[in-house]
């Protein structure tokens, strides 16, 4: 009777539902319900705050919809990031033990967002907590080998102030590109930045990046020297095929996720498909023609097709506009980021709209 119990309960639920679909504030909620940043009129702004460039970046409506495809396209270029997921990642756990589910990955995908929200818009003890609570599940995330087609790059410790800073850095980076490249704002097209707010924009970083162990690197102050880190640990960026391959096994990360999800599949799984369908393939076009060449060029990604997906951005503008509306984004808000989130975010821009407001009333008095 013991082997059936246990034979029962290693299945993996295959069944999704709409409200499983959905999920409640527990599925992104950690060590309690957030604290807005600057609530009530208190004096504490968290890690960024109202009139930040961050958070005029982070509470656009085009980062709030792309945010989820664009961090893993940045992200798993860094190889430590990808050699951690492929090791430890319960993707890779449950995909090897043959339990992984289609929406096992989409909820790793969803809970992204909403997560880390509470750092971004949440005040400082808010923040706090919740970097404290991912680095001890980070803790373990941690091998002698990054890549066996490269043993020279050694290994990886995702509380180490190197990886750490990188994942604090992708992360809000390729908001910024989203920003930049994606968000239509003030009446007109999507636009870079002016060169003092891009600087102002990296400096903010440098304080999130301070929640970790990241604060014992030399952490950038501006633009130019993000660009060289990025210089600094350009050996640690790419996606050769050798990274795929799980040095526990020998069987390659990608193969084990797609063979786990065939086996497991059931009818009301359509459900999932259909937001893996949006995250990976309406939304990564964009999300392809917003980031780096250089992150393109890393990613495989060769110069004619670099240059195509250049091209279809300006052919995709309308669609791009259209999914920053507020039906649209209130629907990925809702499915992406979480109801503790959606309350963040609305406390956030409000602030946000009171202090850009009492700075460009300030600029136009002279005082």
């Amino acid at each position: 009777m013991n082997t059936k119990a246990n034979k029962v309960a290693s299945q993996p639920n295959k069944v999704v539902t709409r409200e499983r679909l959905l999920g409640n504030e527990n599925r992104w909620r950690r060590h309690g319900e957030p604290t807005p940043a600057a609530a009530d009129g208190a004096v504490d702004d968290g890690v960024f705050g109202p009139g930040s460039v961050a958070w005029d970046v982070l509470l656009h409506p085009a980062t709030i919809v792309f945010q989820t495809a664009a961090q893993a396209v940045l992200q798993f270029t860094y190889k430590p990031i990808y050699a951690g997921l492929r090791d430890w990642d319960p993707m890779s756990r449950k995909g090897r033990a043959g339990q992984l589910t289609i929406f096992d990955v989409f909820d790793r995908h969803q809970r992204n967002s909403g997560i880390h929200a509470p750092m971004w818009l949440g005040d400082t003890d808010t923040a706090k907590r919740v970097a404290l609570h991912l680095a001890r599940i980070h803790d373990k995330v941690k091998a002698d080998l990054i890549d066996g087609g490269d043993p020279m790059l050694g290994g990886y410790a995702a509380n180490s102030p190197r990886e750490s800073m990188w994942a604090a850095l992708t992360e809000l980076h390729s908001m910024l590109w989203l920003y930049e490249r994606l968000a239509f704002r003030d009446g007109g097209l999507p636009r870079r930045l002016p060169a003092e707010k891009r600087d102002q924009f990296v400096a903010e970083a440098a304080e999130y990046c301070r929640l970790f162990p990241a604060r014992d690197e030399a952490l950038p102050n501006n633009m130019a020297e993000l660009q060289a880190l990025y210089a600094r640990d350009a050996r640690l960026f790419g996606m050769p095929h050798s990274i795929h391959i799980i040095p526990e096994t020998g069987e390659s990360f990608p193969q084990v996720v797609a063979d786990s999800i065939r086996r497991n599949h059931h009818r009301s799984q359509y459900r999932v498909k259909i937001q893996l369908f949006l995250q990976h393939k309406v939304l990564r076009l964009p999300v392809l023609a917003a980031v780096s060449g250089k992150t393109r060029c890393s990613m495989g990604i060769g110069p004619w097709k670099s240059r195509a997906i250049l091209a279809a951005r300006y052919a995709l503008l309308p669609m791009i506009w259209l999914v920053q509306q507020p039906p649209v984004e209130r629907y990925f808000m809702r499915m992406m980021w979480g109801p503790d989130a959606i309350k963040l975010i609305h406390a956030a821009r409000q602030k946000q709209r009171a202090a850009r407001q009492a700075q460009a009333a300030a600029m136009h008095t002279g005082k």
